[in-house]
C-alpha cells in the first residue's frame, strides 16, 4: 500500500511504521482495533483522494475521528483519523455553529458560552461533535432541545465517489446521518443549531454508599416532576479499593433559586460528602461527571428502562461490584416527542449504563456476567432497544432501530454506498 503515501498529503501509516500502533489504537483500550494502514487526513479534499483511492483499489475507510465508540471492525480497512479536519465557527446572531470532523465539544462549548448559547453536548467534553451527532447525542439538555442530532442543520460530507457534497433536510442521506452512524458517507464538518443559556446551574452531589436507598428515593421524586429544563442523573459508584459512592449530578437551565426548589428532595438524603452545585457557564460542564480525558479500558452495556419502580430499584441498590458504576440517566421532556430522525421519539423515561474495567485475568468475564445478570433482573423494566452510542463491540445497530427505520437505513446505505467502501463501528447491513 506504498501508493496510498502517494494519494494523499496527510499522514499515511503502515503496519512496522513507528507509531503505527499508538495511531490504529481506539479511545476504548480494551477494543483491539485492526487496520491494513492509518490516514491523518489534511482536510477535506484529502479525505475526497483517500476515498477515491479506496475506491479505485477495493479498499474500505473506517472513520474515527479520536477512536470513541469503536468495535474492532476495522480488519483489512483504513482507518482515516480527522482530527486535523477542526474548523470551528459560531455565529451567535444565527445561533447557529459548523465545527469540523476533527472538533471536539469542549470546543464548541467556550465558543458558544460567552454569547450565552450552548450546543447539545453530552457529558464528556473530549468526544467529537461528529461522532456523537451521527449516533443521535443523549445530551445534558436533551430534555429540553430533544436529541443532538435534530439540531443538525447541514452537513458537508465526501460521498462513495470520492464528492464533496452538502447534505440538507429533503436529503434521504441527511435523515440517515442525523442519528443513523456514518455508515454511509464519510462528514468532514457538520452544521448545526445552538440554544439559548443565559442561566446554567450544575454540579454533583456526592454520597457515601449507605445513604443509596435515600438518594435513590429522592431522585425517583425529583424526576417524576422534574421540568424539562432540569436534568438529573444518578450515579452508583464503586471504585476498586474504595467503599461504595453515590451520587446524582445535574443541570438546570435557569437560575440557582429555582433549581435548589426544585432539587429540595435530595435534601432529605442526608448531608453530602461534596456538594458541587453551582451556577456555571455552558463551557464548564466537563468536569460534572469527573469523566476521564485519556483513553482507557472499560466494557459497557446499555439499556432503556421503561420505569423505575420500586422493584427496579430494588435491583440496583444490591451490591455493583465488579462494576464501576452503574448510571440512571432521567430522559423524557424533548426527548419523548416526535423526532424524524431514524431513532424517532425516546418513549422511555430513564436509561442505564452499566460500566466496568478489566483489571486482571477473569475480570473480563466478571464485569459481563454482572452486566447480563443485572439486565435480566430488571428485563421487565426493559424495552429491548438502546440508544445508538450506547452499543457496545457485541451489539450491532439492529438493537438501536425500529425495524422499520433499520430496514430505511439500510436502503440508504445500498443506494450511497453499493461497493461498501464505507465500514461504520456499526455496520446497518448484517454481517
Amino acid at each position: 500500500m506504498n501508493d496510498l503515501r502517494t494519494a494523499v498529503r496527510g499522514r499515511v501509516l503502515l503496519p512496522g511504521d513507528p507509531g503505527f500502533d499508538a495511531a490504529r489504537r481506539p479511545w476504548n483500550l480494551a477494543v483491539e482495533q485492526p487496520a491494513d494502514a492509518v490516514v491523518e487526513a489534511a482536510d477535506a479534499d484529502d479525505v475526497a483522494a483517500l476515498v477515491r483511492y479506496a475506491r479505485a483499489t477495493g479498499r474500505t475507510i473506517t472513520t474515527q475521528p479520536g477512536g470513541h465508540g469503536a468495535t474492532g471492525r476495522t480488519g483489512g480497512a483504513i482507518l482515516l483519523r480527522t482530527g486535523r479536519l477542526d474548523g470551528l465557527h459560531v455565529d451567535p446572531s444565527a445561533r447557529r455553529a459548523r465545527a469540523g470532523a476533527g472538533v471536539q465539544w469542549g470546543r464548541v462549548q467556550a465558543a458558544a458560552a460567552p454569547h450565552g448559547l450552548t450546543g447539545l453536548p453530552g457529558s464528556s467534553p473530549v468526544v467529537s461533535v461528529t461522532g456523537y451527532t451521527l449516533g443521535g447525542g443523549l445530551s445534558w439538555f436533551g430534555r429540553a432541545h430533544g436529541w443532538a442530532a435534530d439540531s443538525v442543520t447541514a452537513f458537508d460530507v465526501v460521498d462513495a465517489a470520492g464528492t464533496a457534497r452538502r447534505v440538507t433536510a429533503g436529503d434521504d442521506l441527511f435523515w440517515a446521518l442525523r442519528g443513523g452512524g456514518g455508515d454511509y458517507a464519510i462528514v468532514t464538518a457538520v452544521e448545526f443549531d445552538l440554544h439559548p443559556a443565559p442561566a446554567l446551574y450544575g454540579g454533583r452531589m456526592l454520597w457515601s454508599g449507605d445513604r443509596a436507598p435515600e438518594v435513590l428515593a429522592a431522585y425517583r421524586e425529583v424526576t417524576a416532576a422534574a421540568p424539562d429544563r432540569l436534568t438529573a442523573w444518578l450515579d452508583l459508584l464503586h471504585f476498586p479499593g474504595s467503599d461504595p459512592l453515590v451520587a446524582v449530578d445535574v443541570t438546570y437551565l435557569g437560575d440557582e433559586a429555582e433549581a435548589r426548589d426544585l432539587l429540595r428532595p435530595l435534601d432529605a438524603a442526608g448531608a453530602p460528602l461534596s456538594d458541587g452545585r453551582r451556577p456555571m457557564t455552558p463551557a464548564e460542564l466537563g468536569p460534572i461527571t469527573a469523566e476521564p480525558t485519556d483513553p482507557g479500558a472499560g466494557i459497557s452495556r446499555g439499556e432503556l428502562l421503561t420505569d423505575l419502580d420500586d422493584l427496579a430499584a430494588k435491583i440496583l441498590l444490591e451490591p455493583i461490584a465488579p462494576l464501576m458504576s452503574v448510571q440512571v440517566r432521567h430522559l423524557g421532556g424533548a426527548f419523548a416527542r416526535p423526532s424524524d430522525g431514524p431513532h424517532g421519539p425516546l418513549d422511555e423515561p430513564y436509561s442505564l449504563y452499566l460500566f466496568g474495567v478489566p483489571t486482571g485475568p477473569g475480570s473480563s468475564a466478571a464485569v459481563t456476567a454482572k452486566q447480563r445478570d443485572l439486565a435480566e433482573a430488571l428485563a421487565p423494566r426493559l424495552s429491548g432497544r438502546k440508544p445508538f452510542t450506547y452499543l457496545n463491540p457485541a451489539e450491532t445497530a439492529a438493537d438501536a432501530f425500529a425495524p422499520a427505520a433499520l430496514a430505511r437505513l439500510r436502503s440508504v446505505k445500498r443506494a450511497h454506498d453499493p461497493e461498501g467502501v464505507f465500514r461504520s463501528n456499526h455496520p446497518v447491513l448484517p454481517e
